[in-house]
């Protein structure tokens, strides 16, 4: 990813490993605990990151970082497997995509 060189620590929240899930999200925004309750729902393995939790120059990095997947730089903003991208929380594209 493009987070070389900052200190960014995700949480890792277990469950059956289908590739990597990465969800950038805040830690205000009900649509991102939708997508976080949906995976531990789901009982898939994946991280997260609040991106405004963090300090000013990761959050500069981790939005750099989410606008590569996501131009609109929405939240949550999922990456799956690192080849496709799901913003905002769609509930059956995510089901669809994490199978």
């Amino acid at each position: 990813m493009g987070l070389k060189g900052h200190n960014v620590q995700f949480v890792r929240v277990e469950g059956s490993d289908k590739g990597r899930i990465v969800l950038y999200t805040l830690s205000t925004c009900m649509w991102c605990r939708m997508a976080k309750n949906l995976l531990k729902d789901m009982g898939v393995c994946y991280e997260y990151i609040d991106v405004d939790t963090l300090p000013a120059e990761d959050k500069d990095a981790v939005k750099k970082e989410i606008k590569r997947w996501n131009p609109d730089g929405s939240y949550p903003t999922m990456v799956i497997r690192e080849k496709e991208c799901v913003s905002g929380f769609d509930e059956a594209e995510i089901r669809e995509k994490i199978k």
